[in-house]
């Protein structure tokens, strides 16, 4: 079993509004093979809300807010279920100050990279999920 952002499966739950669905990572949820969370919604954030990136230990949106504390809850809520469901990798959205692995946004809203680890992707990490980046 896989546990994949929610949003490559065709669900609009990005911060815009809108999905990244990768045909192949529908299909898996579609035939049971994974399982699709959204951790920022786990962890009690709107759909619509503000860009976050972050920085250092703490996610800011473009406007200075701290949501540290909903990306922590989100991301060990999704933990949870990846943990229920047994699963064993995760395929994620790259770049995103929760997902992301290897590398993501800098903090600074322009679009620049650094490299590091979303707040889910570390946590999976610690607790020996794979993690598969997705463009």
């Amino acid at each position: 079993m896989k546990i994949v952002s929610a949003c490559l499966s065709g669900v609009h739950c990005r911060y815009d509004c809108k999905a990244q669905t990768r045909s192949s990572i529908e299909e898996m949820v579609k035939n049971g093979e994974a399982i699709p969370v959204c951790p920022e919604q786990l962890g009690g954030l709107s759909t619509p809300r503000p860009p976050a990136e972050r920085i250092g230990d703490k996610v800011l949106t473009n406007s200075g807010a701290d949501v540290t504390a909903q990306y922590e809850q989100g991301a060990l809520e999704a933990l949870r279920i990846a943990q229920l469901c047994g699963a064993t990798e995760a395929l994620l959205k790259s770049k995103s100050p929760m997902c992301g692995s290897g590398k993501i946004y800098d903090g600074t809203f322009s679009g620049s990279l650094k490299d590091g680890d979303g707040v889910f992707a570390e946590l999976l990490k610690k607790h020996g999920i794979k993690i598969t980046s997705v463009e």
